[in-house]
């Protein structure tokens, strides 16, 4: 698993009357210069340089990764995380892979990052890289590329006003799947959406989860808790659980047609330790699992730790293992690599301000926000809680998902000390967290985000924020600069 062009994938040759080497190199230039002009301005370009790229060369992103071995990771919650964890796998193996770290994982975000680190004939200069990739993108990101593995870590419903129903976010991916049948699918077992989309593909599968033995030791779950799957997919009948893990996901099966999880890859077989800084668990690797497993089969167990707390980091770091395995690269790189895993971008990342410890969780659909108020909940030490909520276009515009979390689980927490409420839906959030049974006097609305970093930390208790996505960056920005983080930008090549 060295970086040299030797080991590298032979590319299949370019097809010059498509992609006309002029035009190739116009793209190419248009990119960097497009790029270059935004940093100069402190703004990442993590978009128009793709725009610009595409005007010479609308597929310009073929040419530009082509002989490279790259992994996909799409669904609803978790890409970001997983995409940090596989590329940390890397570079503690000495690679340094392409990805967008940005998060811009839109045809044209995806274009400008791999377009930019071409040369200027459009030759990738790397030969792996990590990617993340919206959901509805996929059909168009993936025939281009050709990644050596597709990762789908979950299925929930998100921005109703964009993506409507889940059903319609799984067929969105279930389009780019068909499109590449080479392409390993790597899959959560635990997800009967997700599961799904291997059903009539002719592509190769790899399943993770967590088995029943480590949920029902370890985890509590409501039967009722939210769920965007409880029908089956191929008949309607209401399913049946062995156990959840949380909202659909779980041990689940039709008693009707049958249909029902699939027997893992890769599975936790135990939980062992989760607290507020990581998890320790016992994974299983199997290859008996799947329509092509061999005769002889082999189970081999391991203890990990993942440096990252939360039952969805567990399912983040399980996803990527599974990740490497598919792609045949070294398990070594991974597995040892999970405990020295940092929070990315706004997703659990941390800070010290004030001498005050603050954590940044993103949340932006019902399912990701009930784990992390169930993390709130679960520390059992005072805290400060603040809840910023926007509704542009990048949130979604249709906020009433908040009805649907369940925000008592930190309103009526005697732990929740103080709450701060911010964003332009900042009186949406507050009436729901009046609802949810926090006292009216106790939440308190602050619109500017540095005098909300003054505030939140005054009290020198642990200060935990739990922001979509856009109110996500625009307090992310504020926050950096008072604890001397970088943006995402000034740390990429």
């Amino acid at each position: 698993m060295t970086d040299t062009s030797k080991n590298r994938r032979k590319p299949e040759p370019i097809d010059r009357k498509k992609h006309n080497p002029l035009k190739v190199m116009l793209s190419v230039a248009a990119c960097r210069m497009t790029r270059q002009g935004l940093r100069v301005l402190h703004r990442g370009g993590t978009t128009l340089p793709g725009r610009s790229a595409m005007l010479f060369d609308k597929d310009i992103l073929e040419v530009a990764s082509r002989g490279m071995e790259i992994i996909v990771v799409t669904g609803t919650n978790g890409k970001t995380t997983t995409c940090s964890m596989l590329r940390n796998a890397l570079q503690e193996y000495g690679i340094e892979p392409l990805s967008n770290i940005s998060g811009a994982n839109l045809l044209t975000g995806i274009t400008a990052e791999f377009t930019a680190s071409s040369t200027l004939t459009g030759k990738p200069k790397k030969r792996f890289a990590i990617v993340e990739c919206d959901e509805g993108a996929l059909k168009k990101v993936v025939p281009l590329i050709k990644p050596k593995v597709i990762v789908v870590t979950n299925l929930f419903r998100d921005q109703l006003d964009r993506y409507g129903e889940v059903m319609h976010t799984l067929e969105e991916i279930r389009k780019g799947v068909e499109l590449v049948p080479e392409t390993t699918l790597c899959l959560n077992a635990d997800c009967s959406l997700t599961s799904s989309l291997a059903k009539d593909v002719p592509n190769p599968v790899y399943y993770y989860g967590i088995e029943g033995s480590a949920a029902i030791d370890k985890l509590s779950v409501n039967d009722n808790e939210l769920s965007d799957a409880k029908y089956c997919i191929e008949c309607g009948t209401e399913y049946t659980y062995d156990y959840h893990t949380y909202a659909h996901l779980g041990g689940y099966r039709c008693p009707k047609c049958g249909y029902s999880r699939r027997i893992p890859n890769l599975k936790v077989i135990s939980l062992d330790e989760m607290g507020a800084h990581g998890s320790d668990i016992t994974v299983s690797f199997s290859n008996s699992a799947g329509p092509s497993a061999p005769k002889k089969k082999t189970e081999e167990t391991m203890s990990l730790h993942i440096g990252l707390p939360a039952l969805y980091n567990i399912y983040n770091s399980i996803a990527a293992i599974g990740a490497f395995e598919a792609a045949g690269w070294k398990r070594k790189a991974i597995t040892s690599s999970l405990a020295n895993i940092h929070s990315s971008f706004g997703r659990m990342e941390s800070f010290t301000y004030n001498n005050v410890d603050i954590q940044m969780i993103l949340v932006k659909n019902p399912a990701g926000c009930n784990q992390s108020l169930s993390y709130l909940s679960s520390l059992k030490e005072d805290y400060v809680a603040v809840f910023c909520l926007n509704d542009k276009t990048a949130d979604g515009h249709d906020i009433s998902w908040i009805w649907d979390a369940e925000h008592e689980k930190v309103a009526t927490d005697p732990h929740a000390r103080y709450i701060y409420v911010s964003g332009t839906r900042a009186g949406d959030m507050s009436i729901r967290l009046k609802y949810a049974g926090a006292a009216p006097e106790k939440i308190i609305i602050i619109e500017d985000n540095k005098e909300l970093l003054e505030k939140m930390t005054s009290h020198q208790l642990p200060v935990y924020i739990l922001p979509n996505y856009t109110s996500m960056l625009s307090l992310r920005a504020v926050v950096g600069a008072a604890t001397g983080k970088k943006e995402f930008w000034k740390d990429q090549k």
